[in-house]
């Protein structure tokens, strides 16, 4: 398979689960309406578990532009795939959006809340203070990919199915205990791709996509794997 299709697939496999356990949390008279954060954390888990299951021998399983680009900078992915990872997670990501409209279109009809209807999308801060919710996404990401590439050195000799399980735990631990600030992204591509797919999608009484903080999520994502897979050239020696 190529990698690229992977990338597509899982991507969009990752954010149709992922966005779809938020949905059934947030939106009207879903069967798991205010079931609450460890529901949603514990969905997200599993919704990054299944593709990496699926598609890490044929791409690497990225699926996130931020950990594309923090593997790139320390040799462990060519450059020249970058552009062709990142477009493929792009359009993984919004096909995966528009299938949770279409799976819950229903409940978005029945659903008054605005700002429900785009947390469903995208991530979204609980005290909108820019610089600490940009601090808030870096620290995330950092964890997220320090201790993927720490789990990658501990398994190295001994892969398997140990070390994938490893990445649900992280995602799981990272989203219960950080994501009351700001949802924890950690991925500009689970962002902006659902992002853009609520700016067209036909939803009933929809809001704003809240563009004046979509660069939080791209950007902050980004520089927190790339400062994390640098220090881990350092410190897993």
């Amino acid at each position: 398979m190529s990698p690229y299709i992977a990338e597509i697939i899982g991507t969009l496999i990752l954010i149709y689960l992922g966005n779809g356990v938020v949905a059934n949390v947030v939106l009207s008279q879903t069967k798991g309406n205010n079931s609450g954060l460890i529901v949603i954390a514990l969905g997200w888990a599993c919704a990054v578990l299944i593709p990496v299951l699926m598609f890490g021998p044929a791409s690497g399983a990225y699926f996130n532009p931020a950990l594309t680009l923090g593997l790139v900078v320390i040799g462990g992915l060519e450059w020249s795939l970058v552009p062709g990872y990142i477009l493929a997670q792009m359009v993984g990501a919004l096909l995966g959006a528009c299938l949770v409209y279409i799976q819950y279109k229903d409940h978005f009809d029945a659903t008054e809340d605005k700002e429900s209807k785009l947390a469903v999308f995208s991530t979204g801060p609980a005290i909108r203070n820019i610089k600490q919710n940009f601090i808030s996404e870096f620290i995330a990401t950092f964890i997220l990919v320090f201790a993927l590439l720490g789990i990658a050195q501990t398994t190295a000799q001994d892969p398997g199915t140990l070390g994938v399980f490893g990445v649900g735990a992280i995602i799981f631990a990272i989203n219960i205990s950080l994501g009351g600030t700001t949802g924890c992204a950690m991925n500009p591509a689970r962002d902006l791709g659902p992002r853009i797919a609520f700016a067209f999608l036909p939803i009933k009484d929809k809001g704003t996509p809240d563009w004046s903080y979509a660069w939080v999520p791209v950007v902050a994502p980004i520089c927190g794997a790339v400062f994390a897979a640098l220090l881990s050239n350092i410190v897993y020696i």
